[in-house]
């Protein structure tokens, strides 16, 4: 960005703006006798401002935070985590079992794909930043690829929490309506489900993105995690971010507050149907159908939801 001033003698003159960010430039020019003044006052608050309304005037450069306290020790703690990734990509080779046999193309299975799909697709997310953090020290990242690291974070998550909710309804359709299920859960009515969660994320999350393109940032850049998350990089924001805030409360009850809501509300009817019309040791095997999703709808949403608290 530069500033330019004319002189009386109508010669451009240019202020770079390393050199403006905090003085107040006065100038004064004398020759030959005769005294020619001018006098440039520039207040840096307001040329702070004027210059941060515009994004692309620099690159903008956030600073990624490991664990604080921690950091003589990160090469070490990064070795769980490494490990972590390391287990999650491997257990996720459902995808090519389910892909490759054909006993498998079932509804469950089906589900069971998408959830691994958008488990390894959020790991791949925030792995590369991470490691880079605690193994290279490689803090740095500019505003476009944080903003996408965002965008694909927020979306793998909302993905999985609508998975979670079509598995439901298959539990739900599995125990209550078992002679219906292959005609309820068609292979087209998967697809639709399926595409009807990645246009709902899209749809929610553009007008995300693009708000958060419209904010100046003029404070500290460090942000409090090893990836890029909307509360955090909004809090950053020296302009108004209220609508950000808004938008930001918005996906998140819209999307995993009202799955939540409708998993909840499945197994409630679930457990009213099986109480009424089964015996114990069908309401025992029933349970044990469920089993395995409620720990993945626990393991999923209450860290969700405890970091956005933290953050709020």
């Amino acid at each position: 960005m530069e500033l330019t001033s004319e002189t009386q003698d109508s010669s451009p003159k240019t202020l770079h703006w390393p050199q403006c960010v905090s003085m107040n430039a006065h100038i004064s020019k004398y020759s030959s006798g005769r005294h020619t003044g001018l006098e440039i006052s520039l207040s840096s608050q307001s040329l702070t401002v004027s210059a941060l309304n515009n994004t692309n005037a620099w690159p903008l450069i956030f600073f990624l935070t490991g664990i604080p306290g921690l950091r003589a020790a990160q090469v070490w703690i990064s070795i769980p985590f490494c490990l972590l990734y390391v287990v999650v990509l491997s257990g996720n080779t459902i995808l090519f079992v389910v892909l490759r046999e054909q006993s498998l193309h079932e509804p469950m299975y089906y589900f069971l794909f998408m959830l691994s799909a958008t488990d390894l697709g959020l790991s791949l997310c925030i792995l590369s930043t991470t490691l880079g953090v605690f193994w290279l020290e490689a803090q740095e990242i500019n505003l476009n690829a944080c903003i996408a690291q965002m965008f694909f974070l927020h979306g793998f998550t909302f993905m999985e929490s609508g998975v979670l909710l079509a598995m439901a309804f298959d539990h739900f359709v599995t125990i209550c309506y078992p002679l219906r299920y292959t005609t309820i859960l068609t292979n087209a009515r998967i697809a639709q489900i399926g595409m009807s969660m990645l246009i709902r994320n899209v749809a929610v999350m553009l007008p995300v993105v693009r708000f958060v393109k419209r904010l100046s940032f003029c404070r500290s850049m460090v942000l409090s995690h090893s990836y890029c998350y909307h509360v955090d990089i909004i809090q950053l924001s020296c302009t108004d971010n209220r609508i950000n805030s808004t938008l930001g409360l918005f996906a998140i009850f819209s999307m995993t507050g009202f799955d939540c809501l409708c998993i909840l509300l499945s197994y409630v009817l679930i457990i009213r149907s099986v109480i009424s019309i089964a015996s114990s040791e069908e309401c025992q095997k029933a349970f044990n159908t469920c089993i395995s999703h409620l720990t993945a709808v626990t393991i999923f949403y209450i860290p969700l939801i405890s970091l956005s608290l933290v953050h709020r």
